[in-house]
């Protein structure tokens, strides 16, 4: 009768993330998406502690440290720190899941070893291997987005070849650990595979350029997932497999979504150490830069009849999400269209620019997509990028020797008039420059995107 009612908990649970993960495809939905998504694992949880032989302790124990660094972080993490923090939290995924495949497996032993299904041994090796290279390869995706370390790819000889070495030996382990996992050398292997999925961790990531970190990110929260849905296997828990299932299906989804976007295959992302010194840097800028001050950028936005905001990863830095939001009311009550224009990857991870301007309060009839925006931006007068840099960069269209040529981007640059706020002249992520700075109707507004928002807001206020 337990038993029975504890399956039937973790399939309400498992229908509570289905509808969930359903209601977050829409901005409109989201928040309720994520409750319910919420009262799912809350149920999922319950009905995990009703299962007997577990220690209450360590679950208490787990259940306080857990809550206490998940309150903090929800409470003190800012929202430019939101792409690390994701990898981070990908990452303990992944640990987490290691260790359940090496303690089942300790456990396996432990108890005089026996016959083991076909099933939970894949599983186990699977849990172990993909949790081991979400784990680090989340941590170095963390040092590059937080800055600790360059950002830039790190290639070096004979790259590809170690990392085939590698998959090569884990490969040959897997068979090893399936056809003898009763022997000292399964052990071994088993031993073994943990320390390479580490090691191809770093490996694998190292070579990503800063420019593909919202690939990199959506990848491994997929991994994430498929290392969860294999520990659900190993200890044959239904809601784990479901869930995780979800996790690392939707993750492939959405970098598949995010490749399109770059015009690029995930191969190309992962080996072709996008924004290093040897990729090619595209033809050299030539023009003069037209710099224009907040007073003069006020006048020519208070006659302007359309106003399409495009922000990127200084917007976020500059947390200026809500300067924005009264910009564009103001412009509204002046009588001006506002829109906002999202790339697929702009910021630094998967949705970042539309999660902002939802904390903002931003109406979300008013955000707009690339491809929707595209086709009327020539009728639009001015177009202020806040922040953005290689998401609006038209040697993506002009320069077919530019790293980035035929990536999709948000064509800023033919509207009537393009503000560009900035802080300096400095590349974006890709680390390439942008002809847009140069162009006949594009003026820099020089400074912190917040500081020069707000003296627009003033302006208009003043007015």
């Amino acid at each position: 009768m337990k038993e029975n009612l504890i399956q039937i908990i973790y399939i309400a649970s498992a229908i509570l993330f289905i509808f969930g993960l359903k209601m977050m495809s829409r901005p409109t939905t989201a928040v309720r998406g994520n409750l319910l998504s919420a009262v799912g694992m809350g149920l999922a949880i319950v009905a995990t502690l009703m299962t007997g032989g577990l220690s209450m302790t360590w679950i208490v124990a787990g259940l306080v440290i857990g809550g206490v660094v998940g309150t903090v972080a929800a409470l003190k993490v800012p929202m430019t720190s939101m792409p690390e923090f994701v990898a981070v939290f990908n990452g303990t995924g992944g640990l987490a899941s290691m260790l359940v495949g090496c303690a089942e497996y300790y456990r396996y032993w432990s108890h005089g070893g026996g016959e083991i299904e076909a099933v939970p041994l894949i599983a186990t090796y699977l849990a172990v291997l993909i949790g081991g290279v979400t784990f680090t390869g989340s941590m170095v995706a963390y040092a590059k987005l937080a800055e600790k370390i360059d950002s830039k790819p790190f290639l070096f000889k004979n790259q590809q070849l170690i990392n085939a070495a590698v998959l090569g030996l884990l490969a040959l382990g897997g068979v090893v650990f399936f056809l003898w996992p009763h022997s000292i050398i399964a052990i071994l292997f088993f031993l073994l595979a943990v320390a390479l999925s580490l090691v191809l961790g770093v490996l694998v990531t190292i070579p990503i350029g800063g420019a593909d970190m919202p690939v990199v990110i959506s990848l491994l929260n997929s991994y994430s997932g498929l290392a969860g849905c294999a520990a659900g296997f190993v200890i044959s828990n239904t809601v784990l497999i479901v869930a995780g299932s979800l996790v690392g299906a939707s993750g492939i989804i959405l970098t598949s979504i995010m490749c399109k976007a770059m015009n690029r295959s995930l191969a190309n992302v992962l080996f072709s150490g996008f924004g290093s010194a040897t990729a090619g840097a595209g033809k050299a800028v030539e023009g003069e830069v037209r710099a224009l001050s907040v007073e003069d950028a006020f006048f020519v936005l208070e006659s302007a009849s359309s106003v399409v905001f495009v922000p990127g990863y200084g917007m976020a830095v500059a947390q200026a999400q809500h300067a924005v939001r009264e910009l564009g009311d103001i412009l509204e009550k002046n009588g001006t269209e506002v829109k906002y224009a999202i790339h697929p990857v702009a910021g630094r991870m998967p949705g970042h620019m539309n999660v902002l301007l939802a904390e903002a309060n931003v109406p979300y009839e008013q955000l707009v997509e690339m491809d929707d925006i595209n086709p009327v931006i020539e009728s639009v007068d001015v177009c202020v990028v806040i922040g953005a840099n290689d998401v609006v960069n038209p040697a993506a269209r002009e320069d077919d020797s530019s790293p980035i040529y035929g990536m999709p981007v948000i064509n800023v640059d033919l509207a009537k008039s393009c503000f560009v706020i900035k802080r300096s002249m400095r590349s974006g992520f890709a680390g390439i420059e942008n002809p847009l700075f140069y162009k006949e109707n594009t003026r820099m507004v020089f400074g912190d995107a917040k500081a020069v928002i707000t003296g627009l807001v003033e302006q208009f206020k003043s007015a």
